[in-house]
């Protein structure tokens, strides 16, 4: 037998619904700015489900629970993590900004940051915004933001799955604020 042996699923301490709302979050909330997928929706509930995400909202034409391709993905994610619906992403955006947040375009633009130079102020609380498939975040909204965060690429495609990008980023935010590593 080899030195790692797979972990059966009672064996991972996973928490339940009624205990994960109860638990601190990361100080980070994700906007959907008109996803079309909703396989991509229901994959970043999921990742924001895994890393404790205060919040997600939806945006626009982006696709909300209860939804059969939400639910694909999500695997239950909607029931743990808080979200709510916003018509319009530019009005959401104005709103978190008088709540606190420091606001980051995850697209790519002129003076982007590059996501492994940016540093996290582990005090500050933090909006990520992620666009449509196609067309990205929209212009209005990115001109509303703090900064602009680009992941690095280096293949011949300009562009990675939005549910891939919600990914590297929210972990690169966990990571840097290392806001889970102490339970």
């Amino acid at each position: 037998m080899g030195r790692f042996r797979k972990l059966k699923v009672e064996e991972l301490g996973r928490i339940s619904v009624e205990q994960f709302k109860q638990q601190p979050k990361v100080p980070v909330v994700v906007v959907l700015d008109n996803v079309r997928s909703g396989l991509n929706v229901g994959s970043v509930f999921r990742t924001s489900d895994a890393f404790r995400i205060q919040k997600i909202y939806l945006c626009g034409i982006t696709a909300k629970p209860p939804n059969r391709e939400i639910n694909k993905t999500a695997l239950g994610a909607t029931e743990s993590v808080d979200w709510e619906y916003f018509d319009d992403t530019a009005v959401l955006v104005r709103e978190l900004r008088q709540q606190g947040f420091t606001i980051l375009a995850v697209e790519q633009t002129e003076n982007s940051v590059k996501l492994q130079d940016f540093r996290l102020d582990p005090s500050a609380k933090y909006a990520l915004i992620f666009g449509n498939e196609v067309k990205g975040v929209q212009q209005n909204v990115i001109d509303l933001c703090d900064l602009a965060l680009e992941i690095p690429q280096f293949g011949t495609k300009h562009s990675l799955n939005i549910s891939v990008s919600a990914g590297i980023v929210i972990w690169e935010f966990v990571r840097q604020g290392r806001f889970l590593f102490n339970d």
